[in-house]
């Protein structure tokens, strides 16, 4: 099963490089070399619905500030950016770095800038005085060694419970479960009504709901833990809270191919809760083509995910500067708009996100999005799994092939083991 994921993964990124040659040759042939200079390569997988509108809005702003400059969209498809890293680490080794490169901001940039592969961005913090501007704590888990090497243009939130209150309802549900008791509890009551109690997508969204069960069932602060040096991934407590994730999964429908099908199981009726990112959130509002135009409080609504109630597990989409970016100065006038007030509150509406920076205009933001701006000024702060924040992407990868391996033979002291590994090949 490893080794056909791993030969298709490879067949994927060889394809993907050969477009992408043949799309600089296209540029040369078209465009000259005095134009082609001008372009910035912008590399993200920003291609679905919310996400490629919000790119479009800032991109119209790159366009108005800096007509100098040519904006070339190289975004690659593939839920949560798999797919996208896996092209970005083949261009990143053979020297051949777009302009920048979205990223997600925390521990997943660790291996690039490691091998030295990235520009610190104090330079551009100090003239924009980003930091007066962005919360501290954001800020501090974002920096290694007092550098910084990201742009955050959001935040998300990962650990959000979608649900359908109708068929709550039909099942004596009178509200979101609060703890990872009642939330299994509504599970069992939800199977009784002959709808899937839980919704589950591709092999990601098992890693995302992994780390919502994680933190619900340890709590912030040892969940918080396990990604330090003094992490203790061997104990009862971790192994009762791979027991309630097997037990969660036991509930689960069938996979879906990625996590807006799975969703749609949700705000169709057909399922009673999906535990998903709050890009959920546009997706479900959105009208087609860049959602399903589903109606807030009726067709789906939202809560924390079990036990995390007061805790915002967050993630952040953020711009690089690669070492060696061809077209350098494009690349800091794209970092510019990106870390702009105007840039994040034409982005972030539409992305179903909410911004980085503290001075957003606020009537933008509503609904569920209201809502997440006020879970982010008082929650504790954890970070996501699979989203880039706690662990770097060797870790990620051998978390994925464990929960992989638990999906076919459940055995959550195997899963365990390898999680257990997984930590100490991360060096903690």
């Amino acid at each position: 099963m490893r080794r056909r994921w791993m030969a298709a993964v490879a067949v994927s990124v060889a394809g993907l490089l050969t477009l992408s040659a043949c799309g600089k040759g296209d540029d040369k042939a078209s465009g000259g070399g005095q134009a082609a200079q001008k372009k910035v390569e912008v590399f993200s997988w920003w291609t679905g619905p919310g996400e490629s509108d919000g790119l479009k809005a800032m991109r119209q702003i790159f366009a108005k500030q800096y007509p100098q400059f040519t904006f070339f969209d190289a975004a690659v498809a593939g839920g949560s950016g798999d797919q996208a890293r896996a092209l970005l680490s083949s261009k990143l080794q053979a020297n051949q770095p777009p302009d920048t490169f979205q990223g997600h901001a925390g521990a997943e940039l660790q291996g690039y800038i490691k091998g030295g592969k990235l520009e610190s961005l104090n330079f551009l913090y100090d003239e924009l005085k980003l930091r007066d501007v962005l919360p501290q704590q954001l800020v501090d888990q974002i920096s290694v060694q007092g550098q910084i090497y990201s742009v955050p243009v959001n935040i998300h939130r990962s650990n959000v419970l979608w649900y359908n209150p109708s068929v709550l309802k039909d099942a004596g549900i009178s509200a979101a479960p609060k703890t990872m008791d009642e939330f299994i509890a509504d599970l069992g009551k939800v199977k009784k009504t002959g709808k899937i109690p839980l919704s589950i997508g591709s092999q990601w969204t098992l890693v995302h709901l992994l780390e919502s069960v994680l933190c619900g069932s340890l709590g912030t602060d040892v969940y918080n833990q396990l990604w330090t040096a003094n992490s203790d991934w061997s104990n009862a407590n971790v192994t009762k809270a791979l027991e309630n994730y097997k037990t969660v999964l036991s509930y689960a429908g069938t996979p879906q191919d990625d996590w807006q099908p799975a969703a749609k199981q949700v705000a169709d009726g057909d399922a009673a809760f999906n535990i998903m990112g709050d890009w959920a959130y546009g997706y479900f509002q959105n009208p087609a083509p860049g959602g399903i135009g589903k109606t807030a409080h009726k067709d789906f609504d939202w809560a924390a995910s079990p036990g995390t109630d007061g805790t915002f597990m967050w993630l952040s989409d953020s711009f690089t500067l690669p070492k060696g970016a061809p077209n350098r100065d494009g690349a800091i006038a794209w970092l510019k708009v990106a870390a702009s007030k105007e840039g994040q509150d034409a982005f972030n509406p539409l992305k179903g996100s909410i911004p980085s920076r503290k001075d957003a205009d606020t009537s933008l933001y509503k609904d569920y999005l209201a809502w997440s701006l006020q879970q982010w000024a008082s929650d504790k702060l954890a970070g996501s799994i699979q989203h880039g924040v706690v662990a770097n992407d060797q870790w990620r990868t051998a978390i994925t092939d464990a929960v992989g391996l638990f999906q076919q033979d459940q055995d959550v002291a195997k899963l365990q083991q390898a999680l257990v590994a997984a930590a100490k090949a991360s060096g903690q």
